[in-house]
């Protein structure tokens, strides 16, 4: 075997092994642990073998880690840092020094716990964070109990930031225990090792498998105490209906150092925590493991009120309670933040508990808010398991803080992109599986947006969505715009899947071209009830979603040049977009004062992609003007002043430029979007 094919089945080998361990939420938590393999490789320049390490880097998903997201480093120099180590006060400065061990380009940055995997002796080692091991290690008496349930196959490593020191204390353990396959990490998580890629896999599943059998043989039946009937889950209809009246609100608070997106959590975890005796004391001891509080900050807010509480109390209580969590907070920070920290990031909750209800989180996106909801459902687990077997007991604030804004945290922040213009927004677009919409929803999704895609074809709508990335880009609801009953509950189910909603376009439309005399009572019957009666309704119930969250909003409506252009055969469709175009002034003037904006856009004969034109409204206006249907984008066009064929793209672009922030103190407009028709100018 030559040396580069066994550089290659190392590589291989450590990314199965780390692929298997992160697909499964019982070992690991999204983007949580790192793992690592010994190896040797021909250095290019000498010709020689080297010693390398290959380690999950910064930032990674181990569940989907890929070659290209490991960091690739000279042992030797690694370890030479030993030498040169300035103490546990410099520590810090190690993570720089690991730019001068890169092999070649180095691959994916390292990360803070790159020390760990050089500096144990093991070729193959694992670091996750299960929620069985982190109850061990959030034990009070954790170092008593991890004896008990392993004996001395696995040892007790006291609590100890992540960084170069860690290493060097997990290092001398292993040592002075050549029997240990690993090792809890108190307050924090485990690690495991071995000499083959297989046995290191095997060791952390072995270590998670006892510490969940020892939980459950030696834990207590009640570890949250008594269960409190009055804080119990609502009936599920109930329960989603209040969910879907408070989200927007709680989301408006959570959004007032800046905006974000919501997920919402009901699972019988969550309802279990909420109802138990024990829920304002764990909650207010905040979460241990720093993957954990990194992403749900130190503690939640909680609701203290039964679950039967009405709307408006439960309103009132939770921004009276939003008001004291931004001010412990800000307390928070001020007795830990020395001259060097980086400023506050905000004193907002990232957790929100209500019960009856579930779990509201936020991020700055829907996976953000989505893995943090998944964070904090981690951290139920480990207080159950750990109060099950003794009291559980985080690091101490002062470590949290340390931590939370730790000037390495804030490197790896700095490094992060920057947003999109439309990052933390979300969009309804109706009619949103074909033409127009279809083109709009995909806009909105590439700069950032998260889009409920409405549409009364819900295959259309779903197949959109999947093609845009799935429930955290996109989510699929069947909507009649015409329906009232069918409005209000899509805008419910809407709400639900990203936490509100801050840029709707009306666009769900349809056509019927015909003569006065040839349009019967019917044929504009259904035309006003989809556009102009459609719009109306989804207008007014996305605005009350707006203003509950005070944060602002975006009403779009993709009108037509025909709403103020008097063509042939096109009453019904002509005068319903008259209506549209006048509602957008009307609804400019109405909700101004909440800072909604409302503007609407004037295309003319998008043929290409469009459900109407092909649902027979190009047949049709193709034998008005007298060419074949196929020619009918092309006749368009040569009508136009610029020639050229309007496409869902061009409307599509116009409705970023409304929304995206560079005409934010514009609302009431109509931007024509049709190549130019003189006739259709507005004056």
């Amino acid at each position: 075997m030559s040396e580069k094919s066994s550089a290659h089945e190392t590589v291989a080998a450590l990314l199965e092994r780390s692929n298997a361990l992160g697909s499964d939420p019982k070992n690991t938590n999204y983007a949580g642990g790192n793992t690592s393999a010994k190896g040797s490789a021909i250095d290019p320049v000498t010709g020689e073998e080297t010693e390398l390490l290959w380690v999950k880097g910064s930032g990674g998903d181990l569940g989907t880690l890929e070659e290209k997201g490991l960091a690739v480093l000279r042992l030797d120099r690694v370890r030479a840092l030993r030498d040169v180590y300035p103490g546990v006060e410099r520590e810090d400065e190690m993570v720089a020094a690991f730019d001068y061990c890169l092999h070649g380009k180095g691959g994916a940055a390292p990360s803070i716990d790159t020390a760990m995997h050089a500096l144990v002796d093991a070729a193959h080692v694992d670091h996750l964070h299960p929620d069985a091991g982190i109850a061990l290690a959030t034990a009070a008496d954790g170092e008593r109990l991890t004896r008990e349930c392993f004996g001395e196959t696995v040892v007790w490593v006291p609590w100890r930031r992540p960084g170069f020191q860690l290493g060097l204390d997990i290092a001398a353990i292993q040592a002075e225990n050549p029997s240990a396959i690993g090792c809890i990490l108190g307050g924090h998580g485990i690690t495991a090792w071995g000499e083959t890629s297989q046995e290191a896999q095997e060791n952390s599943l072995r270590i998670i498998a006892e510490a969940t059998a020892f939980l459950e043989r030696t834990g207590s039946s009640e570890p949250f105490g008594a269960h409190d009937a009055s804080r119990a889950a609502l009936p599920e209809a109930e329960r989603r209906a209040k969910a879907s009246a408070l989200f927007p609100i709680v989301r408006g608070l959570a959004s007032t150092d800046s905006p974000m997106v919501g997920h919402w959590t009901d699972t019988e975890a969550v309802h279990e925590f909420l109802s138990s005796q024990k829920l304002a004391p764990l909650a207010e001891l905040g979460t241990s493991c720093p993957d954990h509080f990194l992403r749900t900050k130190v503690k939640p807010l909680v609701l203290d009120l039964p679950s039967g509480a009405s709307i408006e109390d439960s309103v009132a209580r939770l921004k009276e309670l939003h008001e004291a969590y931004r001010t412990d907070y800000s307390a928070y920070y001020e007795r830990h933040a020395e001259a060097d920290s980086p400023a506050i990031r905000g004193a907002d909750p990232a957790i929100v508990l209500i019960p009856g209800v579930g779990m509201f989180s936020f991020g700055a996106d829907k996976q953000t808010a989505r893995v943090a909801g998944e964070y904090y459902v981690n951290a139920i687990n480990v207080m159950r398991g750990a109060e099950a077997i003794s009291t559980y007991s985080p690091i101490d604030e002062s470590e949290k803080f340390r931590i939370e804004y730790w000037s390495l945290e804030e490197a790896k922040l700095q490094r992060k992109p920057a947003p999109k213009p439309l990052a933390s927004r979300v969009a309804l677009v109706t009619g949103g599986g074909s033409g127009i919409g279809k083109a709009t929803a995909e806009r909105l999704v590439a700069e950032g947006a998260c889009v409920v895609i409405a549409d009364l074809n819900l295959e259309n709508a779903e197949q959109t969505a999947q093609e845009l990335g799935g429930s955290d880009k996109a989510v699929a609801l069947r909507a009649d715009v015409s329906d009232e009953a069918a409005v209000v509950q899509a805008v419910a189910e809407a709400v639900l899947a990203f936490g509100g909603l801050d840029l709707i376009v009306n666009n769900a439309g349809l056509s019927l071209s015909k003569p006065l005399l040839e349009t019967t009572a019917k044929d504009w019957d259904l035309q006003h009830d989809v556009m102009a009666r459609g719009s109306f309704l989804v207008s007014r119930e996305t605005a009350r979603v707006m203003i509950d969250q005070a944060m602002g909003g975006d009403i779009i409506y993709i009108s037509s040049k025909n709403s103020v252009f008097a063509g042939p055969n096109n009453i019904a469709y002509s005068a319903t977009k008259a209506d549209q175009a006048h509602q957008v002034r009307l609804l400019a003037a109405e909700l101004g004062g909440h800072q909604i904006r409302v503007n609407g856009i004037n295309p003319d004969g998008v043929v290409r992609g469009s459900g109407i034109f092909a649902g027979g409204w190009g047949a049709s206006r193709a034998k008005v003007y007298g060419v074949e249907e196929k020619d009918l984008g092309e006749f368009y066009a040569q009508r136009t002043l610029l020639k050229r064929e309007v496409l869902p793209a061009n409307v599509a672009n116009a409705v970023f430029a409304l929304t995206a922030g560079d005409l934010s103190h514009t609302t009431g407009l109509h931007i024509p979007v049709d190549a130019g028709v003189a006739a259709a100018f507005l004056r």
